[in-house]
């Protein structure tokens, strides 16, 4: 019997090394120990489920929204930032710039 590989290279949520040996398959996996690593998988995996988010069917949208706030309520916590202070910043930028309720799409605009 040939096992076929399939290259990931990329951070997963906690559970997925147990969950593929549930299912009587095989992995392979490090754990990043170097926090400048771990911080630029986040982003990396904070892209690709933006994209995952971007082509999503309706159905599937709420379970792209869990895993994007997931990372970055993980990005929260290992920049040892206040999720509180986060969310009084995001307040604060939404009193001085505006949310996105008005669905305003910027054509263009003029520069000196």
């Amino acid at each position: 019997m040939t096992i076929e590989k399939k290259d990931y290279n990329k951070l997963v949520r906690d559970r997925i090394p147990e969950i593929i040996k549930n299912k009587n398959e095989q992995c392979d996996y490090r754990i990043i120990v170097d926090n400048q690593e771990f911080e630029l998988e986040l982003k990396k995996k904070i892209v690709e489920e933006s994209t995952e988010l971007l082509n999503a069917e309706s159905d599937n949208i709420p379970g792209e929204i869990v895993d994007i706030l997931e990372l970055i309520d993980t990005l929260i916590k290992t920049k040892k930032l206040n999720k509180d202070d986060i969310l009084k910043l995001q307040q604060q930028k939404r009193e001085e710039r505006g949310g996105y309720e008005e669905k305003i799409f910027l054509k263009w605009s003029s520069y000196k």
